[in-house]
């Protein structure tokens, strides 16, 4: 059945989405591959928040279980009650992929958690942030990136690159999701024989017939 063959393989296609978020959401807990700035509590609080890890990573890897098994049973009530089962997981990682996705914009807007030189001395804060309402977006002002923190090291393109990547695995995943959303909907409605009802032209027919038939002299 077609319909079961793009589950799995939609479902197969979510696992090195996953394995980026994992990854990149472990990387911006280390700023500069040091841990001292985790123990000291100087990470951004969307990063310690781990969706990455828990959401897009841990739950999507669940979905992908769901929708990649497969039994031999038949029948069209089986069937069914099987594309219901894929749809629940289909929701799951849905909603697990969007609040990656959310949370990842949220961090990468807001920009990185650095020790600040600024009016009142050094000081742990976020100086990229937007403070006033229509003021330009620091991600369009590369220029004061390399002034903005005196410590991590290269801290704001760590951040944007690592919340970047979240966002682009995350957002893939949503589109991925609700491509097999549509699927699992289409298998509820139409059941196991979708696919193999196939239009056959009259030509296609009457080689069909002739072959079948032995002409006796």
């Amino acid at each position: 059945m077609c319909i079961s063959r793009c589950s799995r393989c939609l479902g197969m296609a979510l696992i090195p989405m996953a394995v980026v978020c994992m990854v990149a959401n472990v990387l911006l807990l280390f700023p500069d591959m040091n841990y001292r700035y985790l123990i000291e509590h100087h990470v951004t609080k969307e990063a310690l928040w781990c969706c990455g890890i828990w959401a897009s990573g841990f739950l999507v890897l669940v979905a992908v279980r769901g929708l990649a098994s497969h039994s031999d049973q038949k029948g069209c009530c089986y069937f069914r009650a099987q594309m219901f089962c894929k749809f629940g997981y289909t929701c799951l990682a849905l909603l697990a992929a969007g609040f990656c996705f959310m949370v990842s914009g949220t961090g990468l807007v807001l920009g990185p958690l650095c020790l600040h030189n600024g009016t009142q001395g050094l000081k742990w804060e976020r100086p990229l942030k937007q403070v006033n309402h229509g003021e330009k977006l620091y991600l369009h002002e590369p220029d004061r990136w390399a002034s903005a923190c005196e410590e991590p090291r290269g801290v704001v393109i760590w951040n944007v690159v690592l919340f970047s990547m979240l966002m682009a695995a995350s957002g893939l995943q949503l589109i991925f999701c609700a491509v097999h959303l549509l699927t699992t909907i289409l298998g509820v409605i139409c059941g196991p024989s979708f696919c193999k009802n196939k239009l056959v032209s009259p030509y296609n027919a009457l080689v069909s017939s002739c072959s079948t038939h032995r002409f006796v002299v």
